[in-house]
Order: C-alpha cells, then sequence, then structure tokens
C-alpha cells in the first residue's frame, strides 16, 4: 500500500485528505504542507515514459505515464496546492482543507494517467472534491451555482467516458495518444476537454461557480480544473486548427464581459477564460514553439491569476464586498495586499520583467510565425483590454481610486500575505530571469524575449492603452463601475431550456394529472365496494374486511407506482 501510494503521483494527497478532518489547525496546516512536499520531491523525479501498469477486467491500464510537458504542470501543480495551504492559514474550515488537498491531488494524479479510463476516474474525483470549494461559499446563489457547476463537471466526465468507449469500439485502445478531432470519439473528447477549458458556449459555469465559492475555494479553484483540460488538449488535439479560432474567440469575447462586470472576483474568471484562449490557440497552432508557448503561459498563468484571487480574496475577506462600486481607496489600510495584487496585473498584462512577458511572448510569436495575421492583432487587443479590465478595474478602483463610502479595513492576515508574497516573488524571478521555466519545456528552443524592438514594441502598447483610460476618464466617457447583471451564454442553459422544457412538458403533465385524479377515484370506488361486500357477506370488523380492502389498494398503489415510473 506505501508503495502504491508513494509511486502513483497525487495518491498521497488524495490518501492523505482522509486524515486533514481529524488533526487540529495547526497541525492540520503542517501535515499537508509535508504532504505536497514530499509529492512534488517524488514527482519531480519521474522520468518521461511509462512506469507503472495494471490490468483490468482485460483492460491494459497505464496508471502512471509522463510525457515531455507532463513536469512543468506538475510542478505548478505542486506549487498552487503549497501556496493555497498558506493561503488557508486563517481558516478553520476543515472541509475545504481536505476537499482542496483531495482536488490538487486528483488534478495531479490526471496528469500522469496514460489510458482514458484511469483519467476519466481522476476527472471525475477532481469534479467531486472541487464542487465542497464551491458550497462552501456563503452567498445566497452558492447552492444553485455549486449544483449547476457539478452538472457540467460530471457531465464533462460522461462525455470523455463515451469518448474512451468509441474509442475501445474502434479498436484503437484506451491509451492517450493524439486523436482524429473529426470523428465521433474525438468530437467526444474534444467537448469532454472543452468544457473544462470553458470553450465557448458552455463556458459559464466559470463565471457561474468561481465567485459564489469560498474565498479560499476560489483562489482552489483557479489552479487546476482549466489547467488539466489543457494539459489534455496539448495532448491529444496539439495542430487541430479549429482551436484557434476557438481560442481567439475565447481571448476576446470576456474582455467585454469584464468591461461592464462589477464584482472584482467575476473580473477575474472572465479573465482567466480568456488567458485560456491564448492557450488554446497556442496548442492549435501546434508548432514546437507554440506549445512551449502554451506550456509556459500556463505555468506562468496558474501564478499570477492565483495571486489575483488572492489579492481580491482578501479583499473580500477584509471588507465583505469584492464590488468596485463599493470599494476605493484601500491601498492606506491594505499597502501589501495593493502591491501584490499590482504585481499580479503587471504580468497579467505582460509588462517586461514579469512573468507574463516571457511566456506570451512565445505564443504571439508563434502565430505570427505561422502567418496568423488576425489571430495575432486579436491577442493585442486582448493585451490592451486587458490593462483595462484587470489594471484599472481589479487594482486602481479597489485600491487607488475614490471611495464611493468609508471602507473599514485592515491589513491582511499573515498566511494570505505569505502565500501572496511568494507568488509574487515568483512571477518576478520567472519575469527577470525565465531560463529555469523554459528549461523545463517540453522542446529545446532558444528564446530571445529581450529584443529591443519587442520590449519597446511593448511598453508604446502599454503606454497609450494607459494614455486612453486617462482620456476616457476625464472625458467622462469610461463606464464607471456599477451593479450590473451580465447576461453570459449559460443563459441558454439555465433560463431558456428549462423554459422550453415546461412549455413541451405542461401538455403531458396535465393530462397525467388527470389519469392520476381518475385513478385516486377508481381506487377509492373499489375500496367503498369492497366494504360494502364484506358487510353485506356479515364481516363487518372482521380481517376478510380489511384484508381485502388493503389488498385491492396495495395492487391499485403498485400500479400507480408502475405507471408513475413509466411516465
Amino acid at each position: 500500500m506505501l508503495e502504491m501510494l508513494l509511486s502513483i503521483p497525487g495518491l498521497l494527497l488524495i490518501v492523505g485528505a482522509l486524515l486533514v478532518p481529524v488533526l487540529p489547525h495547526a497541525p492540520r496546516q503542517a501535515y499537508m504542507l509535508a504532504l505536497i512536499g514530499v509529492s512534488g520531491y517524488l514527482t519531480f523525479g519521474i522520468e518521461t515514459g511509462v512506469h507503472t501498469t495494471a490490468s483490468l477486467g482485460g483492460l491494459d491500464l497505464i496508471l502512471v505515464r509522463a510525457e515531455a510537458m507532463t513536469k512543468p504542470f506538475a510542478l505548478v501543480f505542486h506549487i498552487a496546492a503549497a501556496l493555497n495551504v498558506f493561503y488557508a492559514l486563517h481558516d478553520p474550515n476543515k472541509t475545504t482543507s481536505a476537499a482542496g488537498l483531495a482536488y490538487a491531488g486528483a488534478a495531479i494524479a490526471a496528469l500522469f494517467a496514460g489510458d482514458f479510463l484511469t483519467l476519466f476516474l481522476y476527472w471525475e474525483l477532481t469534479a467531486i472534491t472541487s464542487v465542497f470549494l464551491v458550497l462552501a461559499g456563503t452567498s445566497a446563489r452558492t447552492m444553485n451555482a455549486a449544483m449547476r457547476y457539478l452538472l457540467m463537471q460530471v457531465g464533462s466526465g460522461v462525455v470523455l467516458l463515451a469518448g474512451a468507449g468509441l474509442l475501445w469500439r474502434d479498436g484503437t485502445g484506451l491509451t492517450i495518444q493524439a486523436v482524429d478531432a473529426l470523428t465521433p470519439a474525438g468530437l467526444c473528447l474534444l467537448l469532454a476537454f472543452g468544457i473544462k477549458a470553458a470553450f465557448p458556449l458552455v463556458n459559464g459555469w466559470l463565471q457561474d461557480a468561481y465567485p459564489e465559492a469560498s474565498v479560499t475555494g476560489t483562489v482552489m479553484l483557479s489552479a487546476f480544473t482549466t489547467k488539466l483540460a489543457i494539459y489534455m488538449l496539448a495532448l491529444c488535439f496539439a495542430g487541430f486548427t479549429p482551436l484557434i479560432y476557438i481560442g481567439a474567440v475565447m481571448a476576446v469575447l470576456p474582455v467585454f464581459f469584464a468591461a461592464v462586470e462589477n464584482d472584482l472576483r467575476r473580473v477575474l474568471a472572465y479573465s482567466l477564460n480568456n488567458q485560456l484562449g491564448f492557450m488554446v490557440i497556442g496548442i492549435g497552432v501546434g508548432t514546437q514553439l507554440a506549445l512551449n508557448g502554451t506550456v509556459a503561459h500556463a505555468f506562468a498563468s496558474t501564478i499570477y491569476q492565483g495571486l489575483l484571487f488572492m489579492a481580491l480574496g482578501a479583499v473580500l475577506h477584509r471588507t465583505g464586498t469584492a464590488k468596485a462600486s463599493q470599494l476605493g481607496a484601500l491601498a492606506k489600510s491594505m499597502p501589501l495586499t495593493a502591491i501584490f495584487c499590482t504585481v499580479g496585473a503587471l504580468s497579467i498584462i505582460s509588462f517586461p520583467l514579469f512573468s507574463g512577458f516571457v511566456t506570451k511572448s512565445l505564443t504571439l510569436g508563434a502565430v505570427a510565425k505561422e502567418g496568423y495575421f488576425f489571430v495575432w492583432l486579436a491577442m493585442v487587443f486582448v493585451t490592451v483590454g486587458a490593462v483595462q479590465h484587470i489594471f484599472v478595474k481589479a487594482v486602481y478602483l479597489p485600491f487607488f481610486g475614490p471611495a464611493p463610502k468609508r471602507v473599514k479595513a485592515k491589513e491582511a492576515p499573515l498566511g494570505m500575505l505569505l502565500a501572496m508574497g511568494a507568488a509574487a516573488a515568483l512571477c518576478l524571478g520567472i519575469g527577470v530571469y525565465p531560463e529555469p521555466l523554459y528549461a523545463l519545456l517540453p522542446y529545446d528552443a532558444r528564446y530571445e524575449v529581450w529584443k529591443a524592438g519587442y520590449v519597446l514594441g511593448e511598453l508604446q502598447l502599454l503606454f497609450f492603452a494607459g494614455l486612453g483610460f486617462v482620456f476616457l476618464s476625464l472625458r467622462g466617457v469610461y463606464p464607471t463601475a456599477m451593479d450590473t447583471t451580465v447576461l453570459n451564454t449559460d443563459y441558454l442553459f439555465r433560463r431558456t431550456l428549462p423554459r422550453a422544457t415546461m412549455a413541451i412538458a405542461g401538455p403531458v403533465l396535465r393530462v397525467w394529472f388527470v389519469v392520476l385524479a381518475a385513478l385516486k377515484r377508481s381506487v377509492l370506488q373499489m375500496l367503498k365496494i369492497s366494504e360494502q361486500a364484506s358487510r353485506e357477506s356479515g364481516l363487518v370488523s372482521g380481517i376478510a374486511s380489511i384484508g381485502s380492502a388493503a389488498g385491492i389498494f396495495l395492487a391499485m398503489f403498485a400500479l400507480m407506482l408502475i405507471l408513475r415510473q413509466v411516465m
């Protein structure tokens, strides 16, 4: 048993999570950090290739297989898990601690799955464990958001299993490998991965659920599910050209949604969606440079996106709100949080010397090199848009903007500050010295991101984007923060589809209720006849009368149950 725990990455965290609820708070945090440290040490030593196999009912399963891009994903997942433990040092909730550790373990184990059946088991485990992080939220919408989230996540797993079954039927086998997306099996797998990667039309769960989770839960959620989907897309569908345009839509559309959104954690959810778009574009291009860019961007994004969620989570923790219209001037009372949030924002807008600059440039270069000019232009537009919805809305308004009312706050708890400080240091470290990250990338290549022309071009782009904000603000044209309800594509699933279903089902239900009422009347009539017959036979109060009535009633009740099941 111990050998299995140590040989299968992530399993130590999954099993170890069972002990978390029984430990006192301080030992619990130390215990989780120790598990993550041991797991990270063992995982980082796994070389490329197949390591552990098993047989189940005639199926050959590959429990542990490492690809060229597995190591950077596994490393950043462990880093994210450790940062989450520090961030939650103040949180006594045992359920979220256990669920978060198991969630991280399932995501790490899924990275090393070598067949689709093993992947399915961990895929669904990430859904089951992560829903507890949403349920830990305190808003009135939490329960509904959690159930919708679970439905989408489990649905993704069902579609994944269907794709695996079709591959098995076609004789392809269950091994995870490049898949033809234009086959029924390929379409199923693409949809399964696309749901978790927040493709257009199936992305509503992300903006719906993440902002409703607990403060610490949202940070955990931002790290694993979507990046696991990106990893699987890169393994199975690299070079599938339609992904370029799917990714472009993912990157561009959330910019407009974020521009009018008031809830800052929802703004970050839209931002996460457009960062995923960059990665999907790189997978669609499929060249070595593009895939290296996808992996590098996924690594850096996990950290700086987590940092932004941490900073605004700290704001929510201290003020009780994350709405831009209710915040302002928090830099005075939360100076360290303001600094860390600024570092995350500078990273996501690709400012030189910060991590986003040295990772996004790889994908941008690959797109330009392959001649996708309009896609490249869209990516540049998104970078400009990030200045507006991240740097302005998530940094300037809450921390440096005018306060609409007096907001009482104090600096974030020590654990939050430690986690944010570590994440900010990584953002700066990768931005200043990216070579260690580049060494982890799946393909050997040499990058020159510090060319004067590229650096100056990026600075000019960001400068004029900021200048545009200043000009529009002075003219009174720039949209102010206000309470709004932003309708996304999930409106189709949450409103239109139920209404259409009820419109069709209404007449059927009315007929059924008429039939049910008739059956009830028939049962009562038969009981009355039975009672009358018993009286006429002289068994007015005897067992025969009761037994006869009970027998008829049970028979009719059974018939009604059968009819209900059929209907």
